[in-house]
This record gives C-alpha cells, structure tokens and sequence, in this order.
C-alpha cells in the first residue's frame, strides 16, 4: 500500500534538480497514480497538519497540482484527458471527503487549490455522486469562519458557473443568495476580498438567470423581483460609505468590493434594466468623485467597471439615467482625470510607435480607460449633446486657464497631462462636437464649444513646447479633426507645421507619428491651390516606408494613399511616381502577410496609375511589372501568397488604365508568367487574383489577349479557356467564383472571336452546373448563358437543344439543364446587372414562343401543409413559362412585400409582445423608424430599380455603363405583360391561369398601369 510519506518523497524528487532523478521520479508517479489508493494518499498527504514546513510546501506547490491532474485523467470518462483506471466509488467518496476538508485548511493557498480540485470533480459527481456538495457548501458559509468562507466561496464561483442546469438554478439561487447576503453583510467576520466573492458569484448567478428566463419565465421573474432589489438596496450603502477608509491602510482590499458591485451593476442594467430604473439617480451619485483635489486617479482596476457601468446606463432606454447639469460637469471633469496619460503610457509609447498608434487609432483602440471614457463621453454626447458639449467647454476653460496654468507656474512637472486629456477627449468626438455646433450655429443659438478660439489662440502657444512631445502631438493632431472650421489660411499654417515636424531631425517620435496622422486628416481637405505641397509631403513620407513596420507602416501608407487621392493625382511627376513604386516594392516582400498593408497598398498602386498625367501610368507599368512577374515566376507552391498578392497589384495597375488600353507589351509582359501559374496553382486567392486580372486585360484591352501567342504555339484566348476548364473541373467552388464576369465579358468584348470554342464551353459549364453547390458559383455559371440568350437568343438556344449532358437515361438536353438551375437559382442571384440581365432574359425567352420551352418542367412554388412541416421541402412542379413568368413578376414586388405591385402600405401595429414585456430588451419601434427601415429594405417603398446608384456599386464600370444596366426594369416587364396579355402569346391566359392569387394583383396592377 503506498503512503503518504512515499508519494511525498516521489514529489520531492521530481522537483530535484538532476534531470535523471527527476526523470525517475515522474515515472515513478506515473505508475503510482494508476492506483486508486495512491490518489487517496495524495489527497490526504495534502491535508497533513503535522508534517514538517518543507513537506507543507512542497505538498501546496505539487501534490494539489499532482492530485487536480489524476482527477482528469483517471477521475471519470467524462473528462477528455480520461486514460482509465477509474477508482471505486468508495475510494472517491473519501479522496472527495479529503479535498472538502482542505477548504478549511489554515493555508490560503490549500484552500483556493483545494476549491479547484473540488470544483473539477463537481463537474463529472454532482448531483448525481456527490449529491450532498451543495448542502455541504452552505454549511461551509454558515459556520462563521472565515477561511472555511472562503474555501466554500472558491468553489462557488465556479460552480454557479459551470455545473448548474436551467433546472438546477432556481433553487440553487433560493437557498445560496440569502446565505451570501450574510457573508456580505459581515464586515467584522470577513475580509474584504471574500465578501467581494459574494458578489462575484451572485453576478454570475444574475447571468444564469437572464439565459433561463425564456425557459422558466414565472420563476424567474419571481427571483428577479425578489432578489434583486435587496442585493440593489446592499449596493447602494456599500456605495455610499466613504471610499476614504478602503485606502486609508496598508492593503486597498475594500476597493475590490466597489469594483464587484460595479461590474454587477453593469451586468443588471444590461439583463434586467427595468428592475435597476429607479435606483439610478442613487446610484450614480456615487459615481462622481468628491473630490475636487483635481488630482489623477490611479485606480484603473475600479475606473473601468464604474465606466462601463455608467456609458451602459446612459445608453438603455428602459433604464436610462439623466444628469442634472451640476453632475454632469462634474462626470466630464472626472472623465478629463480618467483619461489622463499613465507615466506607463508615456515609457511604452515613446519607446514603441507601434504601440502607440494601435492604442491610440480610432478604429482599432484596445481596451483601455482612455477608450472607455471616449465611449462614455460619445455616449454622453448622443443622449444630451448641448449639455455635454458646454460641460466639456467649461472642462477645457477651467483645465487650460487654471488648472494646467497653475501646475505649470507651481513647477509641477505633470502640468500638461490634464491638457493632453481634454484635447484627447475633444479630438475623440471630433464629429459628434462638430454637428452639435453646427446644429446650434443654424438654429441661431450659440455654439455650446468654441472651438475656433481653441484652435486660433490655445493651440498654437502649446505647439512650440518641444519638452512635452506627446501634449504637441495631441494639439497638432486636434486641429486636423476639426480641420473643417478652419480657415484655409490656418489650415495650410497648421499643415506646414505638420510637414516640418516629420522633416525635422530633432523632432521625437510621438510628436511626428502624430504628424503623420494629422497630414492625413488635413490632406482630405486640401484645395488645389494647396496642392502643391502634396509632392513635397510625398518625398518626406518615402523613406518612413523603409524605416518603419507594423501600425506605424500602415499609416504612413495609409496617408501616402490619402495625398493619392488629392485631386486625383494630377500633381504626381513621372520621376516621383517611379521613386515612389520602387520604394513600395521594396517594402512590399517584407509585409506581404499583412492583409491591411496589402488592402493599402493596392490602393496605391490603383491611384498612382490612375493619375491623369502623361507618362506616370507608363511609368507605374515600366517599374512594377518586371518585379512583380518576376516574383510570379519565382514563387514556389508553398508560397502562394507571394503570387496572389503579385497577380492582385498587377490588377491594381490595369484597373488605372487609362481608356485606350493598357499600353504596348502590357500582356505579353505577363501572360507567360499568369498562365503558367494558374496551370498548376490551387490556391483559392491566387486563382481568384488570376481570373480577375485576366478579366481587366478583357475589359481594358482585350485586342492584346487575342493577337498574343504563348512559346507553345497556343493563343492568349485558347489559354484563358484552358484556366476557366480548369476552375471548371476544381471541386472547390471558391475558385470559380469569379468566372461568370471572365466569361461574360469574353461574350461581350471578344464577339466572333470565341465561335470556335463556344459549343465546348457551353456543354463544360452545363456539366459544372448539374453539381455545383453553392449560389454564387451558379450564378457565375447561368448568367452568362442569361447574357447569350438575351443578346442572341436563337443562336444560343439552337446551341443548347442540340447539346446532350450526361449519357443513357441519366442524360438531358442542356436547355433542360440550364433552364431548371436558372429558375431555381434567379431570386438568389446578386449585383445589379446579373439580375437585370436574368430578368431582361426571362422575356426574351418567353416572347421566343418556342416548343421546347414549354416542354421544360421546372420547380414551381413550394408545399407548405401540415404534413410537410417536419419534412425536406417539396415543390410543385410547373413548365418553365409559368415559372418565367413567376420570376418576372417576383421582380415588380417590392422586396419583402407579400402582396400586390405598388399596394398601399396599411398602418402596422409595431407594439410586439410576447406575453412577456418585462423581459424585452428592445425598444419598441417607432412608426417613423419602421417607415425608414421600410423604404431602406423596399417594403412598401420604391423598387430597386429606384436606388441604381447603391446596387451597381458590385459590378464593374464596364457593366455600370452597359446598355442593360440602362433600361427601365420594371417598365420593360410591365410593357412585356401588357402586350403578352392582348396578343395572349405563349397562351398568356393560360399561364395567368397557374398563378397564385398575390400573383395575380400584380398581374392585374401591371395591366391598368399606363404606358
């Protein structure tokens, strides 16, 4: 039988120093631990009061450890680490015995090891094995100790978390809740940070009961309007007790229950708002510091739960809180101590500009109390913007004239870290500020900030303060956000300091990373008479590519990308446009991972070449594609993005070409490299960056694609045919996603050029579409056979009659094919000229009057019966007219609209309720707000037809231009149905007669509209 001294002795020399020994050892264990008993010695060996000190620690440091591991692997098989020999039940129940006196252990540490043990073996035991645990616990709670209290609280937090059902918690709750109130409650008997315990276990309790109220509504509503408002009232006298005496000694523990109660708070006000309305104004009393020291606070771990507490109630509507406007000043002020720059953030951000900017970007900003006080002030600013933006003016008045001011005279060396604050804040609602102004200036009321004043008479004073880079860098960057209420003189005073700050050798580094970012910002608004700087500021960013990497990369690029778009790059020289492409292609290896400096870079590469200067699209072309090619040819197949983000730069460069093509020896310069690389790749995006770009060399310039020949004796065309065969025959359906935009345009731009290889194309893709999978690689198979048959429409379909798929019985004519995956597949189609052409095609189809369509059965409208409702869904089955005809009149229904074709829109009763208001977490829509988003989603509103210029933002400028995306949908289908109708083609009443009665409305309503 193996003892306790013998495992203490194993432990202890696993922990020897000598790697055979302990090697040994840990073996030894191994096989010790395959015996039940050995466990049961371990966990006694833990508890042993008598052994001496060395033995005592090393039983806390190893043998919990020791005991927490053999639970999972040997405990149970429902722990995944389980490897087998399971110990009796007799044996558990004393190791479990064993592990429950530990939580009364002397030692702190045994305790919270022990409580981890125990609530690991609760996971598998209880109820069912260990059905006395909870009993058990409470009577822990009750017994008045306070290390048998904290044990107890240790594994409770835990527990409630993990272990209880929807069907265990209710009556958890009831008999645990009052049992914690008491410990709560125990200021003499408990220590601080385990009467914050309590209140971590019951805010997991509050979460449990919001994820079962749907579940068991009436109970639970019940426990919420019986528990929570004691714990609230608790809440309040704990918040309302003097902070001062929780920092008066040694230890701060007291301030851990302020942060308990605040992050339950914020999690009561996000489950139950309604339950915490009314003790808000108590509540958030307590939030505004006393104080009036102006002194920082520190205390980050309780700021950041009070904050969030306070954005989330100024945000919900059932339980929103209003400050008078005594109190609000008093937030902001605190607001401007809160966000104050830590001496930890000034070491980290002067030593690392990378982490600088990411802390500091507006789009990315990490967690932290500045970003959260942002969100508190946005927050602010949304539910009372006039009384917030005075309160913040009166902040800046009194940080700038007094408080920064007199620091600074006293000598104080962290004078300016209020006024980095404030500007910081101001800068961070920079939008927000600007329409509340502008709305106060047009309604003839005064603007509740001047921030004129600011920028013209504070700002500048402060830009001259080369000791305090940070505080230069805030104001520099402030006047760029409010760049729009600056008069262009100042403007370009303020950008010429910016540019001499990153020209400067002596400047540090915050000061010009915040340079950067406001040449950025001013550069948006940036006149053509000022333009002239933009090459100089470009010459100056140049070299911050090489030096710089990460976020400090990114927005140097991202600015470089900005200045691009100035005027549309006609201030660019050919000789800076070459420095600059050579210069990013340095960069580019180094960062080729980087999807963010990809995203920019390709926006550059697309403005550089898009500049209307002569010769800089030349020169664009002449510098980048011999690299770019190069890098193609060179890439290896475990390189594949190399090849991806070369193909996508090239696109970027043939997307600027100018409108007489791509220039001389653009494609013979990359085809041998594009084609030899989709022959053999499968990588998704370097298939995808291959098709697309060859479709821009079809769009551009497709004279180029037909005259070239490849080394082997095989046309430019013939190759394009071989890649889309290829992507044809790819079981992975990502890669021909892209297809349907090369093949059309090929219809569209090469014209007799693809005879030839039209019949082996059409019955490939017919093939492709009998086992394609997902919608949008159908699409890219059907629409362009949409295309064929609306612009050559009895050609294609003497083409399609003839073509047989498949062999035997199994095969089908390519009509029936295409046709039954078109009318399965059209509603889903996306972009606005697919679904025009589709439509527009559909008519065409249905005018043709021809025999074989009729005899083409397709899926009509689906079966919904109460036989069906749990089975696959089932369709009727109709010829393919009915179902055109179906589909073009799907076409007059406003999206989401049930009913007929431009029917009055009844009032709708907006007030939901499921039987259960008090839960609702959401407001109730307003009329006006439906009537918004009914426009927005087409109910009862305008067709799509009505918003051209949102639905052709998805299809290239080629498409946008084409004549299709020129005609008036629903004006051509209801012309269409009108004249069907009186010369009854394709026996028009009697495929009225197949329709459904919402069907008909519109067929009616089409009919009576005039022409």
């Amino acid at each position: 039988m193996t003892t306790a001294a013998s495992i203490a002795q194993v432990l202890t020399s696993t922990l020897n120093p000598d790697s055979n020994i302990r090697i040994s050892a840990e073996l030894s264990l191994s096989e010790l631990l395959k015996s039940p008993q050995s466990a049961l010695s371990l966990a006694q060996l833990i508890l042993s009061q008598d052994a001496e000190s060395s033995l005592r620690q090393m039983s806390l440091h190893s043998a919990t450890i020791v005991l927490r591991k053999y639970v999972k692997e040997h405990w149970s098989p429902f722990f995944p680490q389980f490897r087998g020999d399971a110990p009796p039940p007799e044996v558990k129940d004393q190791i479990r015995q064993a592990v429950f006196q530990g939580l009364s252990d002397s030692d702190r540490k045994i305790r919270s090891l022990c409580a981890h043990t125990l609530s690991t073996i609760a996971n598998s035991d209880w109820p069912d094995e260990f059905p006395d645990l909870l009993n058990h616990l409470v009577q822990l709670l009750l017994s008045g100790s306070p290390g048998s209290t904290h044990g107890a609280m240790q594994v409770f937090t835990e527990f409630v978390r993990t272990d209880l059902t929807e069907d265990q918690l209710l009556p958890v709750m009831r008999e645990l809740l009052p049992v914690l109130m008491s410990v709560l409650s125990a200021t003499e008997q408990h220590t601080p940070l385990t009467r914050s315990r309590t209140i971590s276990v019951f805010r997991q309790c509050v979460e449990a009961l919001y994820m079962v109220k749907d579940q068991h509504p009436q109970a639970a509503k019940e426990a919420v309007a019986n528990v929570l408002p004691v714990w609230l009232d608790a809440f309040s006298v704990l918040l309302n007790l003097d902070p001062q005496q929780d920092v008066s000694g040694e230890h701060w523990d007291g301030l851990e229950i302020r942060v308990q109660i605040f992050k339950t708070l914020d999690t009561i006000h996000t489950s139950f708002p309604r339950v915490i309305a009314p003790y808000l104004p108590g509540l958030h009393s307590t939030v505004v510091p006393n104080s009036s020291e102006g002194e920082p606070i520190e205390l980050y771990k309780l700021i950041a739960p009070l904050v969030d507490f306070v954005t989330g109630a100024t945000r919900q509507s059932k339980a929103r809180v209003s400050f008078d406007e005594e109190t609000l000043a008093q937030l902001v002020d605190a607001s401007v101590q809160w966000s104050q720059m830590t001496k930890e953030n000034e070491e980290e951000w002067a030593a690392d500009a990378n982490v600088f900017i990411s802390q500091e970007d507006d789009d990315t900003q990490m967690y932290s109390i500045r970003a959260a006080v942002f969100d508190l002030l946005s927050s602010l600013l949304t539910n009372a913007p006039v009384q917030t933006a005075s309160a913040l003016h009166s902040s800046i008045q009194r940080t700038v004239t007094t408080e920064a001011s007199q620091a600074r005279e006293a000598g104080v060396e962290d004078w300016w870290r209020p006024l980095e604050s404030v500007f910081a804040i101001l800068g961070s609602q920079a939008e927000a500020i600007l329409d509340i102004s502008n709305d106060e200036h047009d309604a003839g009321r005064p603007r509740p900030i001047d921030i004129e004043y600011i920028l013209t008479h504070i700002i500048p004073s402060l830009l001259t303060l080369s000791a305090y880079p940070f505080l230069q860098g805030r104001c520099l960057f402030l006047a760029s956000r409010f760049a729009d209420l600056l008069p262009p003189d100042v403007r370009g005073q303020y950008l010429d300091a910016a540019v001499q700050v990153i020209e400067s050798s002596e400047t540090e580094v915050p000061f010009k990373v915040s340079a950067v970012k406001s040449i950025q910002h001013f550069a948006r608004h940036i006149s053509d008479a000022q333009s002239a700087i933009i090459p100089r500021i470009t010459r100056d960013l140049g070299p911050f590519l090489l030096e710089t990497s990460e976020d400090t990369l990114s927005l140097v690029l991202e600015t470089i990308s900005v200045l691009c778009e100035v005027g549309d790059g006609s201030w660019f020289t050919t000789d800076l446009a070459g420095a600059l492409i050579a210069a990013l292609l340095d960069v580019w290896p180094k960062n080729i991972k980087d999807p963010i400096f990809l995203s920019i870079l390709n926006d550059v590469f697309n403005s550089i070449a898009s500049a209307k200067v002569p010769g800089v699209y030349e020169t664009a072309v002449k510098q980048a594609l011999p690299r770019l090619t190069a890098s193609i040819g060179a890439a290896n197949a475990d390189e594949s993005w190399v090849a991806s983000s070369a193909l996508d730069l090239i696109g970027s460069i043939a997307r600027g070409a100018p409108e007489t093509g791509l220039g001389e020896g653009f494609f013979a310069a990359i085809a041998p490299y594009v084609f030899d690389c989709l022959r053999v790749a499968e990588d998704r995006d370097v298939l995808q960056n291959g098709v697309l770009l060859l479709t821009l060399v079809v769009r551009k310039d497709v004279g180029q694609l037909l005259s070239w020949t490849h080394t082997d004796g095989q046309s430019g065309l013939l190759h394009v045919f071989t890649v889309i065969a290829r992507l044809l025959q790819n079981q992975d359906e990502s890669g021909g996603l892209v297809i349907g935009d090369l093949i059309i345009h090929l219809f569209r731009r090469a014209g007799e050029s693809v005879l030839p290889v039209l019949p082996d194309l059409l019955q490939a893709m017919l093939v492709r579409m009998r086992t394609a999978q997902t919608a949008t690689f159908l699409q890219s198979l059907v629409v362009p056979f949409a295309f064929l048959v609306y612009s050559h429409r009895d050609a294609a379909l003497d083409l399609l009659e003839a073509t047989r798929v498949g062999e035997g019985e199994e095969g089908r004519s390519g009509l029936d094919v295409l046709l039954n995956t078109w009318c399965e597949n059209a509603t889903t189609f996306q972009g606005f000229w697919p679904t025009r052409v589709s439509a527009l095609a559909l008519c065409t189809l249905l005018a043709s009057e021809r025999p074989s369509l009729r005899a083409v059965v397709v899926k009509g409208d689906i079966i919904i019966t109460a036989a069906t409702k749990n089975k696959p869904p089932q369709f009727t089955r109709v010829t393919f007219p009915v179902k055109a005809l179906k589909l073009l009149l799907h076409e007059l229904q406003p999206s989401g609209e049930s009913a007929g074709l431009a029917a009055p829109r009844a009032p709708l009763d907006t007030q939901f309720d499921d039987g259960d208001s008090d839960w609702s977490d959401e407001d109730r829509v307003k009329e006006d707000r439906y009537s918004f988003l009914a426009d927005v989603m087409g109910v009862g509103g305008p067709s799509f037809d009505d918003d051209g210029e949102l639905l052709t933002s998805n299809d290239d400028e080629d498409l946008q231009k084409d004549s299709i995306s020129q005609i008036d949908l629903r004006a051509h289908i209801t012309s269409f149905i009108r004249e069907s109708a009186a010369r009854d083609a394709e026996g028009f009443g009697a495929l009225a007669g197949q329709l459904g009665a919402e069907e008909m409305i519109v067929v009616q309503r089409a009919l009576q509209e005039q022409s």
